[in-house]
């Protein structure tokens, strides 16, 4: 008979599966790092450029559940949730009341040494508008490009607050929580967006196979170009004669060597071990050099020995 614990493992087991499954933990946390780190810079420039002179730094990074989204946001918040072709809750942002307040004190011209008056009411329009302006800002910042790409569809939607971004309803499942700060000398707040584990892993999983010949031939080219600039030692040989191991065993020392007429001609250009172009030896000025006449055919090469032998 099945009991009770089991029953309730495989509830779960089922629910995890069709909400999305764990990752393993310090995988999902060092994925959204990366992601989170990757857009500080594009972040802080977007926000400069808007007029608001905050700085912007990553405070966290750790596993959440997607409802969790809000718990931090206390009791006057804005919020989105921006959606991508393979889901429609693909980021969830959110926006407390002290970072509302350093960006609509900053933007509008607020001293950013002084301390600004804790937003304690329901937001305002011009409020909810600079919530968008962050929630559009960050997700661009995050989305990224190429294969690592969210594909977020921007911009993102208007912000909500009040009653509407409490009861939102949330679909449950494992996620990564990345939480950034917005901060002036007097005050700070923050931004925690909210990234769907199954989201995030199978972005991770598009670039391992899903897109295999796209990706092959991206690590295909980084792996060529960096294989390209390591450094090899390159020697030259010209060769002598064709003799017998009798004709060896009857050198003399200071004995001279006569070079074939074509020696110059067949000069051979090694990297190594491995022949590669048949060149010909000449001078320039006071310096040697030498000419590539064509690549190394080994296999022709090979019915050349057996001619002259």
């Amino acid at each position: 008979m099945t009991s009770t614990g089991s029953l309730s493992e495989a509830r779960s087991l089922i629910i995890e599966r069709l909400v999305g499954d764990s990752g393993e933990a310090a995988q999902v946390i060092a994925a959204g790092r990366t992601m989170a780190e990757r857009a500080l810079p594009p972040l802080r420039k977007s926000l400069s450029e808007l007029g608001a002179p905050v700085t912007v730094d990553l405070k966290t990074v750790e596993v959440c559940r997607v409802p969790e989204a809000r718990e931090h946001a206390g009791e006057t918040f804005a919020m989105t949730v921006v959606s991508s072709p393979s889901s429609a809750d693909a980021m969830v942002l959110v926006i407390d009341a002290p970072a509302i307040a350093v960006m609509v004190c900053t933007l509008f011209g607020g001293d950013p040494d002084l301390p600004v008056s804790p937003i304690e009411r329901a937001l305002s329009s011009i409020e909810i508008d600079v919530s968008g302006m962050v929630f559009q800002e960050v997700a661009r910042a995050l989305d990224g490009s190429g294969l690592r790409a969210l594909e977020l569809q921007l911009p993102a939607p208007q912000a909500w607050s009040g009653t509407e971004a409490r009861r939102h309803v949330l679909r449950d499942g494992a996620a990564v929580r990345m939480v950034f700060g917005l901060s002036t000398p007097a005050d700070a707040g923050t931004v925690t967006v909210t990234i769907p584990q199954r989201v995030l892993l199978s972005r991770g999983e598009a670039m391992d196979a899903g897109d295999g010949q796209a990706v092959g031939a991206d690590w295909g080219a980084r792996f060529s170009e960096e294989v390209m600039r390591s450094a090899v030692t390159l020697e030259a040989t010209m060769p002598l004669a064709r003799l017998t191991l009798g004709d060896l065993a009857d050198f003399e020392h200071g004995q001279v060597i006569e070079f074939a007429e074509t020696a110059q001609s067949q000069a051979r250009l090694e990297a190594r071990g491995k022949t590669l172009f048949v060149c010909e030896f000449g001078k320039l000025g006071q310096n040697y050099t030498v000419r590539i006449r064509h690549p190394y055919d080994a296999g022709q090469d090979f019915i050349d020995g057996l001619v002259t032998g």
